[in-house]
């Protein structure tokens, strides 16, 4: 059993992030599903964006940290888009991560805007659709290549889905799409099996 740690998105904690939570625990692991909006759930991604750049990233950052803080090591670290750069984060700088999915974001991990080196030996996925105008056209389907490629295809895989869709992975958003969500909680399902 992999114990995972699976952060939402800029829309909340939403009804969907919750049911792909239960998707991964009905597979056999642990997750936590930590709300970092303290219940509020912006009904468009641009009201997120903005619920997010008023708490401020300081602020965000201290509670993902005040989540897992008393977790033991051994993590897997996930999320979706906002949630992902936040998963990214902590399988990047905490001690004994044990592997990441990334889903809809990913982060450079060299130059100006990088957290740091990926850690030596701890698996990634990333999942996002090639015409996701956030996904494919703002830089993180580049970061997500060049992680595979820095990383190796024994630790890291990139899985690139046909659409347009953000958050197509959330049943209770307009954006989903079933099969592809489907197929990304198979992915997901499978490192985490590993892992266990």
């Amino acid at each position: 059993m992999a114990e995972v740690v699976l952060f939402h998105h800029v829309q909340g904690l939403t009804d969907g992030v919750r049911a792909f939570a239960e998707t991964l625990r009905a597979g056999g692991h642990s997750v936590h599903t930590p709300d970092l909006f303290d219940g509020e759930r912006p009904p468009t991604v641009e009201d997120g964006a903005a619920l997010t750049r008023r708490i401020g990233a300081e602020v965000l950052d201290a509670r993902a940290d005040q989540a897992v803080a008393d977790l033991p090591e051994g993590l897997v670290f996930a999320g979706f888009s906002f949630g992902a750069g936040t998963a990214q984060r902590l399988a990047q700088t905490r001690v004994g991560t044990r592997g990441a999915l990334l889903y809809e974001a990913c982060l450079p991990i060299t130059g100006e805007w990088a957290v740091g080196p990926w850690p030596p030996g701890v698996p990634v996925q990333v999942h996002g659709m090639d015409a996701d105008p956030f996904f494919a056209l703002e830089g993180d389907l580049d970061a997500a290549r060049e992680l595979v490629a820095t990383v190796g295809a024994d630790l890291a895989e990139l899985f690139v889905y046909k659409g347009d869709q953000h958050l197509f992975t959330d049943s209770s958003l307009p954006s989903y799409d079933a099969d592809a969500a489907a197929l990304v909680a198979q992915r997901s399902l499978r490192l985490l099996d590993r892992l266990g």
